[in-house]
C-alpha cells in the first residue's frame, strides 16, 4: 500500500513518527505491518540517533566528571566546567527550541550542539580556571612578602584580599581570556564555512553548533570569571592529597620540553611518519549517502525495505518518480522501457490539478545504495523530454551528493584560509600560524585515514557492533573537517598564545617553547583526554553516522591533542626558532596590536 502525507515535506517525518506506532499495532497473527519509505526511515533512524546520542552523553559525564577531578586536583574546581558546559548547554537548547518554532531545525542541530558544548565549554573552564588558580596563589605569595601590611589590622587585609582577587582576574583574563576569545573566534569561522553548502539540514546544524559555542564563550568570558571571584580559595576545597592547586607550571611538561628541544629532529620525523601512515588510506576513501544499514536490524522501516524488497525487487525501495507534461508521456515511456537500469514502469498518472502534468513511477533494477543507480539517472536525465523532472527519495540522495562533492573543496580551502587569518591575527607570526594550519591539516588527514579503514573497509566493525557499508557517508568529509579543524585550532591557539606570552617577556624561542609545554600541556592533555572521552562514547552506541562521528572526531582530538600539539608544533617551534615569531614591517602595520605577556 502506497500513501503520501498531507503536508509538506518539513512534516511528513512527523507525520511518519506519529503513524507509524498505530500501523504496526494492526498487526496480527497471520498478518504483518510494517510501514517503510523515506519518512519512514528518517523517523526510524532520528529516533535510534536520538537515544544514542543522549545515551552517550550520560555516559561520559561520570567519565569527564573524573578526569576533571584529577586534573584539578579538588572536586569543587572540577564541577566548575561542568557547570559553565550546563549553562551553555541549557541556553543554547532553549534557543534552539525557539527558532524551531520559525524554522525548521534538524534533530541533528540539536545533539551536535549539546555535544559541541561539552567539548568546548569543558575546554574553555579548564584554561581559565588553571590559570586563574596560577594567578591567585601567585598574588597570595606576593602578598605573604609584603611584611610592611601585616600590621594593618583585618579590614586593610580584606581589601588586600579583594585586590588580589581582582588582580588575579585581570589576568587571567588578560592571557586565558584572550586566548580563549580568539579560540572561540576560530572555532565560528571553521563552523561558518560549512554554511557554503545550499543544505538547508547542514546550514541547521552548522548554525546549531556555533549558537552552541556563542553561548559557552559567553559564559567562560562573563559569568566564569564572576564565579571564581566569589569563590576564590573555596574551588580548592574538597582537594586530593596530592593537589598543588596553585601551580601552573609543570615540571613534567617542563621536562618532556627540553627532551623535545635537545631532539627535536628525531621526535619531529616520528611523530610525521605516524600521521603520514594513518592519513595515506584516505587516497582511497569512498563517499555515498548513508544507506539502510544506518538503521538496526529490527526497525520498522528496514524490516519493511527489506519485505518490499524480496517481492518487488531490487530497486523498489527506492522507485524514482518522473513529472513531466501529459503530452510527453509516450515519449517517456519509450525511453524507461529501452533503458537497461529500469526494471519496470507504471502507467501515467494524472495531477489532481489543473496543470496537465503528469507522474511516472519506475523502479530500478539495483539497491537505492548502489553506485549503478546513479548511471541509470544520469542516462534518464540525458534521455527523458525536455519537460520531464526526475526525482525520488533515492535521487535526492544523489542529487545531495553531488552538491557535496562540489562544495567540499570549497569549504576546505575557505576553512583553511580563514584558519591561518585568526592565527595571523592572534600570533602575529606568519610562520608559525602556516605551520600551526599544516599541522591541524595533517591531523585532520589522519583521522579521515583511519575512518576509511574502519567504515569503508570494515576493520573493527565487529568491536563497534556495526556493519560496514562500504564507504564513508557522504556529508562525513566536508561536516566533520569542519569540526576537527575547528578544535584542532583550538588546542593550537591555546598553545601558541602561551608560547607567545613567554616569547614576549623573555625574547628567548627556547623559554617560548618550553614554558608552552610547562604552562599549557597539562591542560591540553586533561581536555584533549576530556573531548576524546566524550567522543569515543559516541562510537560504542546508536546507528552508524554517530559511531562514525564518534571515531573520526575522537582520533581526531587524540592525534591532535597528544601527537601534533604536545610533539610535533613544539618540534616546530624549535626548529624555526626566533624566525617563528618574525612579523614584517608593513604586516605589523596591517595587524592589531594582540599581546599576552600581562604585567
Amino acid at each position: 500500500m502506497l500513501a503520501g502525507a498531507g503536508v509538506d515535506t518539513n512534516e511528513m517525518v512527523k507525520v511518519a513518527t506519529a503513524l507509524k506506532g498505530p500501523l504496526q499495532d494492526l498487526s496480527t497473527s497471520t498478518v504483518q505491518v510494517n510501514p517503510t519509505g523515506s519518512s519512514l526511515l528518517w523517523s526510524d533512524f532520528n529516533e535510534a540517533n536520538l537515544s544514542a546520542m543522549m545515551k552517550s552523553e550520560f555516559t561520559s559525564w561520570p567519565v569527564t566528571l573524573a578526569i576533571l577531578v584529577l586534573a584539578f586536583g579538588a572536586l569543587v574546581a572540577a564541577g566548575l566546567p561542568l557547570l559553565l558546559t550546563l549553562a551553555g548547554l541549557v541556553a543554547s537548547a532553549g534557543s534552539l527550541v525557539l527558532i524551531n518554532h520559525l524554522v525548521p531545525v534538524s534533530v541533528w542541530a540539536m545533539n551536535f550542539a549539546m555535544m559541541f558544548a561539552l567539548a568546548l565549554g569543558i575546554d574553555y573552564a579548564l584554561f581559565v580556571v588553571v590559570r586563574y588558580r596560577a594567578a591567585r596563589a601567585s598574588a597570595t605569595q606576593r602578598r605573604a612578602q609584603d611584611a610592611a601590611d601585616t600590621n594593618h589590622g583585618r579590614d586593610v587585609n580584606l581589601n588586600h584580599t579583594l585586590a588580589d582577587r581582582r588582580w588575579a582576574i585581570a589576568q587571567t583574563m588578560d592571557t586565558a581570556g584572550k586566548a580563549v576569545l580568539l579560540s572561540g573566534l576560530t572555532v565560528l569561522v571553521s563552523l561558518s564555512a560549512v554554511m557554503l553548502v545550499p543544505s538547508p539540514s547542514f546550514r541547521s546544524m552548522a548554525g546549531g553548533i556555533m549558537l552552541s559555542v556563542v553561548f559557552v564563550l559567553a559564559a567562560t568570558l562573563t559569568l566564569l570569571p564572576l564565579v571564581l571571584f566569589k569563590l576564590d580559595h573555596r574551588i580548592n576545597k574538597l582537594a586530593l592529597p596530592w593537589s598543588r592547586s596553585g601551580e601552573h607550571h609543570s615540571p613534567k611538561f617542563a621536562a618532556w620540553g627540553e627532551r623535545l628541544w635537545k631532539r627535536p629532529l628525531i621526535w619531529g620525523l616520528a611523530s610525521l611518519v605516524i600521521l603520514i601512515a594513518l592519513a595515506a588510506p584516505i587516497l582511497g576513501l569512498k563517499t555515498a549517502m548513508p544507506s539502510i544499514k544506518v538503521l538496526p536490524e529490527d526497525a520498522s522501516a528496514r524490516v519493511g525495505y527489506d519485505q518490499v524488497q524480496q517481492a518487488f525487487g531490487a530497486g523498489a525501495p527506492g522507485t524514482l518518480q518522473i513529472v513531466m507534461d501529459r503530452a510527453d508521456a509516450s515519449a517517456a515511456a519509450t525511453v524507461l522501457a529501452k533503458d537497461p537500469g529500469v526494471a519496470v514502469a507504471m502507467q501515467p498518472m494524472p495531477a489532481s490539478d489543473a496543470s496537465g502534468l503528469v507522474m511516472v513511477q519506475a523502479v530500478p533494477t539495483v539497491d537505492p545504495s548502489d553506485p549503478g543507480l546513479g548511471q541509470t539517472v544520469d542516462r534518464l536525465r540525458a534521455d527523458l523530454p525536455s519537460s520531464a523532472v526526475l526525482g525520488g527519495a533515492a535521487v535526492e540522495n544523489l542529487d545531495l551528493k553531488a552538491q557535496l562533492d562540489r562544495s567540499t573543496p570549497l569549504v576546505v580551502g575557505v576553512v583553511l584560509v580563514l584558519g591561518f587569518l585568526l592565527l595571523l591575527v592572534a600570533l602575529q607570526a606568519p610562520l608559525i600560524s602556516l605551520l600551526g594550519t599544516l599541522a591541524s591539516l595533517l591531523s585532520t588527514a589522519a583521522a579521515f585515514g583511519v575512518a576509511r579503514l574502519v567504515f569503508q573497509d570494515g576493520h573493527g566493525s565487529g568491536l563497534l557492533g556495526f556493519e560496514p557499508q562500504g564507504f564513508l557517508d557522504a556529508w562525513a568529509p566536508v561536516f566533520f573537517f569542519a569540526m576537527i579543524f575547528a578544535i584542532a585550532m583550538d588546542y593550537t591557539v591555546f598553545l601558541l598564545a602561551s608560547a607567545k606570552e613567554h616569547y614576549e617577556r623573555s625574547g628567548d624561542p627556547h623559554e617560548a617553547m618550553v614554558g608552552a609545554l610547562a604552562h599549557s600541556g597539562r591542560v591540553i592533555f586533561a581536555a584533549g583526554a576530556v573531548m576524546v572521552a566524550v567522543f569515543f562514547t559516541f562510537a560504542l552506541s546508536g546507528p552508524i553516522p554517530p559511531k562514525e562521528m564518534g571515531v573520526v572526531l575522537g582520533l581526531a582530538v587524540l592525534l591532535d591533542a597528544f601527537l601534533v600539539r604536545l610533539v610535533l608544533l613544539p618540534v616546530l617551534l624549535r626548529l624555526t626558532g626566533r624566525a617563528a615569531w618574525y612579523v614584517p614591517g608593513w604586516l605589523r602595520k596591517v595587524l592589531p596590536n594582540i599581546t599576552f605577556a600581562h604585567d
